[in-house]
Order: C-alpha cells, then structure tokens, then sequence
C-alpha cells in the first residue's frame, strides 16, 4: 500500500473517531428510557422490552414468523440476544413465533408455567428449548424480577404450580406480570379472562397501573368492570389481529375501556405500539 493511500486512510479513520465521540456522548448523556413494544403479529401476542439497562425482554411470539421480521424492526441489526423470554401460555397464538426466535436469537433463559399441552407447536418449543439448552424456569408462585436499577417485573400469577397439569381452560393458566419503571406501571395479563381477574381481586393483589394490556385481544370474556375499576389505566393496548374470525375486539369491551377513561391503542388499526417511559411519564412514540 502506498504511502498516499496510508494517509487518506489515517485521514479516515480519525474523522471516524472524531464523529462517533459526540455521537456516543449524546447516547449516554440522553435520560434513559424503558420501552414496551406491543408487536404486531396479527391474531396473536409478542410483546418486547426494552430496559434502560439494555435488557431485551420477549413476552410471546404471536402466531407465526411474523415476530422475527418486528423484531429486527426494534432491534439493532447487531442485537440478537433475548435476556429474558416468556411464554404466558402455550396457545398457537402465543408460542408458535417463539420456535423461529429461538433458532434466530441467543435467548438465555425462558419462563412459562409448565401446564400439559399436546398441540404441535408447543411441543416442538419445548423440543428446541431443551436442544438449546437454554434454562428453563417454572413460574409456580409470586415473585419479582430485577431487570436493573428502578427497573423490576412483578410475576403477579400464577401463585402455585400449574406444571403437568391438564387445565381446561389454558387462557386462565396466563402468566400475569406488571412492568415498574420508576413510578410508571404496565400490567401484562395474557389471554386471562374474568375468572383470573377474579381471583386476583379477592387475593387483594396490587393492581393499578397506567398501562393496562388488555386480556385475551379484546374479548368480551376479560377486561371487566371491577378489574378496570381497580386497575384504572390511563392507556390500553389491545393485540389483536385484523378481520379476525373471533370479532376481537369485543364492543363491550372498548365501552368499558372506554367508560373508565383509558385511551386506546389497537395493533390492527396502528400496527406495532411502541410506549416509551422515563420513570415519570409514558409517552406513545
């Protein structure tokens, strides 16, 4: 190589160095943000978290492969690690994406309740699972996550073992959990329904927060008046797919949604939702 062509080079690289100083200095001087990306998947749930540690939480992964492709649209294109994935329960919905997270991304460690389910998808995410070794960890009780400094997810239920049992009703197996930054809440409720809210209800479980996931993608059967009551959220987001067969989102739901004064967020009219919060407010990025 020529001396010239070692110079320009040289010239290159320290106005590289002298452009990505100011660049990395705005980064880290900028207050750091927690953020809840509600994907769109369709007719299904995946939710990522974004913690101001740099954590990358998964809660689903929708219906099909669709995740990968919302994931690399909240991503960097260099970050393919899953600090944290969960599945709420084991419906198609709910854990069919998760299969094609799992070959794409380094997840290191999974949670979900462990309920006996037959259905193809679940099976072959348990398969890969344990292929990968990746820990796995029953969630059987209530407990909290840290997910670094003013930064914790609160497993609000299941509060006993559900692992190898045939339930009925797999929505009422969701795994519930709230999201705290700073003073700011985020309730995650799966597809529970009304007998879950019930429960937590009478349990007394702490559960206002501002923002509300609404159960179940709108159902009529979840989100009902009593739970809102207490929970009072100022934003609610629905996942829920577009011309679904079901009829997601019940209108019965949005008027009590609506009657409690929440503003409402739907993935099938504006696609992904991204919630951004410094620990004070929750803004709508």
């Amino acid at each position: 190589m020529s001396a010239k062509l070692c110079k320009i080079f040289l010239i290159l690289g320290i106005a590289a160095i002298l452009v990505a100083i100011p660049l990395f200095w705005l980064y880290w001087s900028q207050p750091q943000k927690l953020e809840a990306d509600f994907l769109d998947v369709g007719q299904g749930d995946a939710i990522l978290i974004k913690t101001p540690a740099g954590q990358n939480v998964l809660i689903d992964g929708g219906p099909d492969k669709t995740v990968v492709r919302r994931l690399s649209e909240n991503l960097a294109w260099w970050d393919k690690e899953i600090d944290l994935m969960i599945l709420t329960h084991p419906h198609d919905d709910h854990v069919t994406g998760l299969i094609e997270v799992l070959k794409r991304y380094q997840v290191k460690k999974i949670l979900y309740t462990g309920v006996t389910h037959n259905a193809p998808n679940y099976l072959s995410w348990l398969k890969l699972v344990r292929d990968k070794k990746v820990p796995l960890e029953i969630v059987d009780r209530a407990q909290t996550i840290a997910l670094g400094e003013n930064t914790r997810l609160e497993i609000l239920y299941p509060n006993s073992s559900l692992l190898n049992r045939a339930i009925k009703d797999l929505n009422q197996s969701s795994i519930i959990s709230k999201l705290i930054y700073g003073q700011k809440k985020i309730l995650l409720t799966g597809d529970a329904g009304a007998e879950v809210e019930d429960a937590l209800i009478a349990a007394g479980v702490d559960l206002p927060a501002d923002v509300l996931k609404v159960g179940h993608h709108g159902s009529s059967y979840s989100t009902g008046e009593a739970f809102l009551k207490l929970v009072r959220p100022d934003i609610a987001v629905i996942a829920v797919g577009r011309d679904n067969q079901f009829g997601h989102p019940s209108l019965r739901t949005i008027k009590r949604i609506e009657r409690q004064g929440a503003k409402i967020y739907r993935t099938d009219l504006e696609g992904t939702i991204r919630l951004a919060s410094d620990g004070r407010k929750i803004i709508k990025k």
